[in-house]
C-alpha cells in the first residue's frame, strides 16, 4: 500500500507531506492541579511522538486556556516546540475547554491550527477530524451555550480583561459545567447518529475521528449502503493515556503509560 499522504486544512498547499504515521490523541485536559497528568504526556511528547511525522490533538488539550498570555503551561509549550523543531508536525484542534488557544501559542510551539471541522486525505482516502461536541446536537443547552461563548465579540471583551479576573471565571465555569453535566442524562451527552451521517456525507468522507465524548471505541456504520467508519478517541487520565496511530493506511490503538519508577 502506498504511504499516505495528508493534507489539512480547506485547501492543500504546494507541497503535499508524506507522513508514513501520524498519531492521534485528545482530551488530556491538562492543568496544573493534576501533575502527574502533565508528566505523562510531557513523556510521551519526548519518546512516542518524536518517531512519528505527525501528531493531531483534536481539542481539550487543556482543561481550560483563558488567553495565550497566560503563562501556566509553558513546560508543555516547551515541550511542544522541541517536538516541532525535532521534525514531527504538530496539528492543534481546539475544544470545548481551551478554545481560546491562538495564534502567539501557535507561534510559541510551532503548532498548526486546524479548523473544526478539518477534512484530511491519507493516501487517497478523505477522513474528516472534529473535536466533537458539534455532534452532540440532543444536549440543545450546551450548543447554545457554544454559540455564545465562540462569538468573537464576547471573546474579545472576556481576553480584555485581567488575567485574575479571567481565572475566576474560568474556575467558575467549570463548577457550573460539572454540576450540569451530573444533571443530564448520558444519552443526551453523545453524539447524535443523525448528526453523525449527515455531517459525513456533507464532508463526502466514511471515516471521522473525533475526541470529546470519552467514549472510546471504533464504529462501524452503513452509510447510504456502504460502510464507513467513526473513531472515538480516549480522554487521558492520570496513570494512562491512549493514542490512535495510522500506520500505512491501518488504524490501531496504544496505551501511553508512564515510565517505571
Amino acid at each position: 500500500m502506498a504511504r499516505p499522504v495528508i493534507r489539512s486544512g480547506p485547501a492543500p498547499g504546494p507541497a503535499a507531506e508524506r507522513p508514513a504515521e501520524l498519531l492521534f490523541v485528545a482530551d488530556l485536559h491538562l492543568s496544573t492541579d493534576r501533575p502527574a497528568l502533565t508528566e505523562l504526556f510531557l513523556g510521551f511528547l519526548g519518546r512516542r511522538a518524536r518517531n512519528a511525522d505527525a501528531l493531531y490533538i483534536l481539542g481539550d488539550l487543556f482543561d481550560a486556556w483563558i488567553g495565550d498570555d497566560d503563562d501556566g503551561q509553558r513546560e508543555v509549550e516547551t515541550a511542544l516546540a522541541e517536538l516541532t523543531r525535532a521534525g514531527t508536525a504538530c496539528r492543534l484542534m481546539v475544544g470545548n475547554r481551551d478554545f481560546l488557544i491562538g495564534r502567539r501559542f501557535a507561534r510559541r510551539t510551532g503548532c498548526t491550527l486546524l479548523r473544526d471541522p478539518s477534512r484530511i486525505d491519507l493516501g487517497g482516502e478523505p477522513v474528516l477530524l472534529m473535536h466533537g461536541d458539534l455532534l452532540c446536537t440532543d444536549d440543545v443547552p450546551y450548543q447554545r451555550f457554544r454559540r455564545r461563548v465562540r462569538n468573537p465579540l464576547v471573546q474579545w471583551l472576556f481576553l480584555r480583561q485581567p488575567l485574575s479576573n479571567r481565572r475566576r471565571i474560568a474556575a467558575d465555569y467549570r463548577r457550573r459545567s460539572e454540576a450540569a453535566t451530573a444533571d443530564k442524562q448520558s444519552a443526551i451527552m453523545d453524539v447524535a447518529p443523525a448528526t453523525v451521517e449527515a455531517t459525513m456525507r456533507r464532508h463526502r468522507v466514511r471515516r471521522l475521528i473525533h475526541g470529546h465524548t470519552h467514549r472510546p471505541a471504533d464504529h462501524d456504520l452503513t452509510l447510504d449502503g456502504r460502510p464507513a467508519t467513526r473513531h472515538v478517541l480516549a480522554d487521558w487520565r492520570e496513570g494512562q493515556g491512549e493514542v490512535l496511530v495510522c500506520r500505512d493506511g491501518e488504524f490501531v490503538r496504544e496505551s501511553v503509560l508512564p515510565l517505571p519508577s
